[in-house]
């Protein structure tokens, strides 16, 4: 695992040759009809290593997809229940970003009911609607998946993005099945998913937030305040976004570079810094910014360019070379492998941000492969509670290319409050239990304890009501 290499290894591994870019087919029909697929409930011949669960036929690193070689079983889906939960904050704000106010947190809790009694846990993305996820998987997957075999995993629910709500209402189904899985076999999902034969149970973790300082309000000063309240937390890396508000707030670069020297000094040489996505032109990112992160020696620069401009690959390609030790991120929004090979194949991309609540584990296993074929690295978005964090931490420590992930440190109950016994971080590092499954189980009540609050989770900030300006202004 590269969970523990050094900040200089990825600095002297970064700047890979680009490479010509090789399709590869990628048909759902064609896959559907793998042999694997059609195989008897129960293989009495299979040789089996009951470290993995995973046939011996089968060499790990030649499977074709995630599922291939695990002994399949009678467990097959009854029902899929899709339940909305909500936090709602009764302050002023969870937390603000530009020009919106987030007033709540949101999951959409799914659980997969067998007809041998486990039930799967998991989550799409929250940020499709819970709702609206719920509505999707009780027309179209409900009905469709019924019946159907858990093993069948990878064929059943892999990559179905067709619109924003079937990416999330599918991933999240998919996720849910591999706790199924775990728990059937009686193994952690992360090692069904490795390639290894000891896989690291532990998985770095960096502080994510910078969201709520605003630049009208002394936002230098909290910007600083709270990398070093991570720092004295134990987490070596901090990631922070473009604070409340930019244009509002009449900052410019020739402003904020200094901040961003104040913050280098704050947090001292070795502690990471990570910046996210900012509305700045290409040219200003290129000419002005991009120098002085590599003099700070940031750790790494995310998402510069939206990753479905026309011309992403060639700008991060520019922006990446322009920094030698500083790593270029992306692909939050991306679900599946075709989207991401461009960017790690040139390397205009070092590390990739897909979420599992987007992508679903099938996929994110197989985005995780390509990612290592090329030399990079896999460091999912992770921005909203636990049920997105449990699926995103077993596929880090079950694919070669992971490295960390995201932990939101905005208050929210639904991160951890909602599980009996949560997964333990210690100085940035967090501890997979060595139990089936995504190895968690809901509290009781929970959808009395998180009640579900329609409408969206943001509302404008009240300083720019009035000012006609869009909310996502910055």
């Amino acid at each position: 695992m590269l969970h523990s290499l050094y900040c200089s290894h990825y600095y002297s591994m970064k700047k890979i040759k680009r490479r010509t870019f090789v399709s590869q087919s990628s048909s759902l029909i064609a896959a559907s009809l793998a042999p694997s697929c059609m195989t008897p409930e129960t293989d009495h011949h299979a040789e089996v290593d009951q470290s993995v669960g995973v046939s011996s036929s089968i060499e790990r690193n030649q499977r074709q997809h995630p599922s291939e070689g695990l002994p399949r079983e009678n467990i097959t889906i009854t029902d899929i229940k899709v339940t909305p939960l909500s936090y709602k904050h009764d302050g002023e704000f969870l937390w603000r970003c530009a020009g919106l106010y987030v007033w709540k947190s949101d999951a959409a809790l799914v659980q997969v009911y067998t007809n041998q009694g486990i039930t799967g846990i998991a989550e799409g993305s929250p940020y499709r609607g819970p709702d609206k996820l719920k509505e999707y998987t009780d027309q179209y997957i409900t009905p469709l998946l019924k019946g159907a075999n858990v093993f069948d995993v990878d064929f059943l629910t892999n990559n179905q993005g067709h619109n924003h709500v079937a990416q999330g209402a599918w991933a999240g189904v998919n996720n849910a099945l591999w706790d199924i899985i775990g728990k059937a076999k009686g193994i952690p999902v992360y090692k069904l998913l490795s390639n290894s034969d000891n896989p690291s149970n532990k998985v770095k973790i960096y502080a994510s937030g910078g969201v709520s300082h605003a630049w009208y309000d002394k936002g230098d000063e909290a910007l600083i305040e709270e990398a070093l309240k991570h720092k004295e937390a134990g987490y070596d890396t901090f990631k922070f976004r473009n604070g409340t508000s930019w244009k509002y707030s009449g900052l410019t670069m020739k402003q904020y570079i200094p901040i961003l020297e104040r913050l280098r000094k704050a947090v001292g040489p070795d502690f990471k810094l990570v910046i996210e996505k900012f509305p700045w032109e290409y040219q200003t990112i290129l000419n002005e910014l991009c120098p002085v992160l590599e003099d700070l020696k940031f750790y790494w620069y995310e998402e510069p360019i939206p990753w479905n401009h026309p011309q992403a690959v060639e700008r991060h390609s520019a922006i990446n070379e322009a920094m030698p030790s500083v790593m270029v991120s992306g692909g939050e929004s991306c679900w599946n492998r075709d989207q991401i090979r461009p960017f790690v194949s040139s390397g205009a991309m070092n590390i990739v941000q897909t979420d599992v609540n987007l992508s679903g584990i099938s996929e994110g296993w197989h985005i995780g492969q390509t990612i290592d074929q090329h030399g990079q690295y896999y460091c999912p978005h992770n921005w909203v509670g636990g049920l997105t964090t449990i699926a995103n931490i077993h596929l880090v420590a079950g694919v070669p290319s992971g490295h960390m992930c995201e932990l939101n440190q905005t208050y929210n109950p639904l991160k951890w409050e909602i599980f009996e016994d949560p997964y333990p971080i210690e100085d940035g590092m967090l501890t997979i239990p060595d139990k089936p499954g995504f190895g968690v189980e809901l509290i009781d009540n929970i959808e009395q304890k998180f009640p579900w609050e329609p409408g969206p989770y943001y509302k404008t900030n009240p300083v720019f009501e009035g000012l006609d300006l869009p909310i996502w202004w910055s």
